[in-house]
């Protein structure tokens, strides 16, 4: 089959195309078109056979219920029967847009539809393309997401193409969607409505307009054997081709703990997606890292989320860690979201974290200019079995001045740099519990632990690394004690590298 896609503009409808889409759904065919939330494909939703090729396209198992899409408020009469009296407040509120009801099901609703339910879930997009196309072909569509089957959702067409090319008789193309996260779904044949599916439209908008709503257990649980009610309640969904995990717990514990997963899995030539926001962005090093939106406006979440699944899928990464997201507002449906597509994989972020005893490396020395910088440099050149930031700073640091020019010959020497080093002062807000400070000398350690308060971890580098052999101090000699120098701190941090590695081991 060849699929026929066309570009549509929502602020200037093609007529001729919008009609083309429409006789393509009455003759029993498939049209992916665009709604607010994510691309439909559309079916006959009063034919059985049309249900049945929506199945098909998909790989979607047949239990699993469509959603008919209407354009009319009138029709919804059609559809369903037993409609509740809160059903005219809700869509006076909501209707059209990101909102699916449940009722009980009219006659003429096939059970192929239903998924062998008799209840129908009823949904009005506010999408102008797909109010066209509805009443194009009749005024009652099914429209599951057009992708395969627990897949990431499509919030482009290029999307549908990907999984639906050649399987599916028309894409119409309108850009991408708005909201980017699939409706809400309440079920409106229990009291008090209950809802199915967490999304843009929340339990607190509802009880404005009605009062009291109630949520599902299972909306963030684990799969269950129960026929579901409601689309995405049963079944793995969203799912990128790697394995994702969220990591759970406040936020600085959820960045730190990928950061130590995805250093890991670096070190084992891994390929790994980092979902990230706005906010956390730069506190990430390794993997490949995606920037999904700003905490302070979830929406930008909410429509990034399946496209950044797709990329991941696109760039073959083997695992992709996940920040988690607050349970309040279209939060909740980002998390059910991400639950799903997870298979509900989750890690303690806390847990992990505890298993690395430092994670900031700092050599302090008197100025910073030459013993300081050189040892930094020999450590990141290591290779640690743990992620550390490796710094160096000074005690009596007066002016930004640059490497001492004989310990960067010492080093270029060695296949290695200190250029662009300026001195720093030593911040006492740098004294935390996970900050090791070594000192180039004991004098030096004596003098912190006189100036600052929370020096429990600050050690001479000799003391640490075990070795009782002190560093020697080339100020002010030829070069080629800078020499001597560089081969005390070179067999230093050799020790240091075991030792820090031996914390990752647990053997310590």
């Amino acid at each position: 089959m060849e699929t026929i896609i066309r570009k549509i503009d929502k602020n200037n409808l093609d007529p001729e195309v919008i009609e083309e889409a429409g006789n393509i759904l009455k003759n029993g065919g498939l049209v992916a078109f665009p709604t607010e939330t994510v691309y439909g494909l559309g079916a006959d939703a009063l034919k059985e056979e049309a249900a049945k090729k929506t199945y098909a396209a998909k790989g979607r198992p047949s239990d699993n219920p469509l959603i008919v899409h209407i354009a009319d408020y009138e029709d919804l009469k059609a559809v369903a029967v037993n409609i509740p009296a809160k059903t005219d407040a809700l869509a006076a509120h909501f209707w059209p847009g990101p909102l699916t009801m449940i009722f009980e099901k009219s006659e003429i609703v096939p059970y192929g539809t239903t998924g062998g339910l008799d209840t129908v879930a009823v949904r009005m997009p506010s999408d102008p393309v797909a109010a066209a196309v509805i009443r194009a072909a009749g005024g009652f569509v099914s429209a599951p997401s057009a992708n395969t089957s627990g897949r990431p959702s499509p919030t482009t067409a290029q999307h549908v193409s990907e999984d639906l090319d050649g399987k599916i008789d028309m894409i119409l193309d309108s850009g991408s969607v708005d909201i980017g996260l699939e409706s809400t779904i309440l079920d409106m044949t229990v009291e008090p409505p209950m809802i199915l599916r967490p999304g843009a439209i929340t339990a607190d908008m509802f009880e404005e307009v009605i009062g009291p709503v109630s949520v599902d257990e299972t909306i963030l649980g684990s799969e269950s054997n129960k026929a579901p009610k409601a689309p995405g309640m049963k079944y793995r969904h969203y799912a990128p081709k790697a394995k994702l995990i969220i990591a759970e717990g406040d936020i600085r514990e959820e960045v730190l703990a990928i950061r130590q997963l995805a250093y890991a899995a670096h070190r084992q030539g891994e390929r790994v997606g980092i979902i990230a926001t706005g906010e956390t962005l730069p506190f990430y090093k390794y993997g490949i890292v995606k920037n999904i939106g700003t905490r302070e406006n979830e929406k930008t979440i909410a429509r990034n989320l399946y496209r950044v699944l797709r990329e991941f899928d696109d760039e073959k990464v083997d695992i992709i860690y996940s920040e988690s997201f607050a349970m309040q507002g279209i939060g909740s449906a980002i998390m059910n979201r991400l639950e799903k597509a997870a298979g509900h994989l989750r890690i303690s972020a806390s847990a992990v974290v505890k298993q690395q005893r430092y994670r900031r490396v700092i050599f302090v020395s008197n100025t910073d200019s030459y013993i300081g910088p050189m040892a930094a440099e020999l450590l990141r050149n290591k290779e640690l079995e743990q992620e550390y930031v490796v710094d160096c700073s000074g005690l009596v640091v007066l002016f930004p001045e640059p490497v001492n020019p004989k310990a960067e010959a010492i080093m270029k020497s060695a296949g290695m740099t200190l250029e662009g080093h300026v001195a720093k002062q030593f911040d006492s807000e740098s004294l935390q519990p996970d900050t090791l400070i070594l000192t180039v000398d004991e004098s030096t350690k004596k003098k912190m632990i006189s100036e600052y308060e929370n020096t429990e971890n600050v050690y001479t580098l000799s003391e640490f690394a075990g070795e009782g052999e002190e560093i020697p101090d080339p100020y002010g000699k030829p070069l080629t004690a800078y020499g001597e120098c560089f081969e005390v701190l070179k067999r230093l941090i050799d020790q240091l590298e075991e030792k820090l590695n031996s914390f990752a081991k647990g053997e310590e």
